[in-house]
């Protein structure tokens, strides 16, 4: 049974910067095979011009399985060049198109990522390209409710889905919004109600406990975990039922290891600085204290991270 096909389906989503192999490894390590992971975005351009730095950030185990790489753009002929030579030359478990970032960079400056939403005819000319390439794979789309306002996700969700999407993920907030104030999930409900292909919700499951929440009460197909899940892979231990036993500190200390490791080794030595903002993660609320997260902030190397969690 593929992915997607599962009920309910439960996703790691891609953050720029963080889910990257290393982490996507550990969640595995941590917590099996039941959901699937959306690894972070790459560029479009990027990939159809051979950029090695986007090649290699679309590389993964075959232990990441059920995967899917997420690609922005927005230009439909590049971004369908873009997935065929993702699944040709990686063989991933599905191709998601972000159209829901708010940063400038992407929805400003390229025009992608959430700016796809402020122009639809765009949006579904990129889905019918990339589809149009028969790919074998499921091909998603992963958005916000709107640019300005939180109804235009209905008009948005259905064009999505005429053009041939497989599933649509929702973040449920505006682009202005960013990640600020409360998801709406009952926009998402909403959304549900009026597409017949899957719907997955985005936004504010922080908690293991939200899971089920969020399940219930918008009635989607499942749900993806974003920041919740940074420092956090015992999470995805809650599946559907929203419950899970908390990690004890040796459990913590040895997951924080082993995902360093996984770092400097596909990194390099001196990569445990980019590092820091996993271990901030890991040990941020009631697992640390004050002092304890500034020497992480200024960890340099293996060692030193080894002594200080001794």
């Amino acid at each position: 049974m593929a992915w997607i096909d599962k009920k309910p389906i439960i996703a790691l989503a891609p953050m720029a910067d963080m889910t990257d192999s290393p982490f996507c490894r550990v969640c595995r390590e941590v917590a099996g095979k039941d959901f699937v992971v959306f690894r972070e975005m790459v560029s479009s351009e990027a990939l159809v011009r051979g950029n090695l730095k986007t090649l290699k950030m679309c590389e993964f185990t075959e232990e990441e399985r059920p995967i899917v790489i997420q690609i922005f753009g927005a230009d439909p002929k590049i971004m369908a060049e873009a997935a065929r030579i993702i699944v040709n030359k990686f063989h991933p478990d599905g191709i998601d198109i972000n159209m829901g970032c708010p940063v400038p960079k992407i929805a400003t400056k390229s025009k992608a990522g959430a700016a796809l939403m402020r122009e639809p005819e765009r949006a579904v000319e990129i889905v019918r390209a990339v589809k149009a390439e028969n790919l074998g794979v499921p091909i998603s789309v992963k958005t916000r409710l709107g640019w300005y306002r939180d109804d235009e996700i209905l008009e948005f969700a259905s064009r999505i889905e005429a053009a041939g999407a497989d599933l649509i993920t929702i973040h449920g907030r505006t682009k202005l919004q960013g990640y600020s104030g409360e998801a709406n999930w009952s926009r998402i409900a909403k959304v549900k109600k009026i597409v017949s292909i899957p719907v997955l919700a985005n936004g504010d499951i922080n908690f293991s406990e939200k899971i089920a929440q969020c399940l219930e009460d918008t009635g989607v197909d499942g749900i993806m975990l974003g920041r919740g899940a940074l420092g956090n892979p015992w999470i995805f231990l809650a599946r559907g039922h929203g419950k899970y036993s908390e990690p004890t500190a040796q459990e913590i200390k040895n997951v924080v290891l082993r995902h360093a490791q996984l770092h400097v080794e596909r990194y390099g030595e001196r990569s445990i600085v980019t590092f820091r903002k996993h271990l901030l993660c890991y040990f941020r609320g009631g697992r640390s204290t004050k002092e304890f997260r500034g020497k992480l902030a200024l960890v340099g190397g293996m060692k030193e991270l080894v002594n200080l969690l001794r």
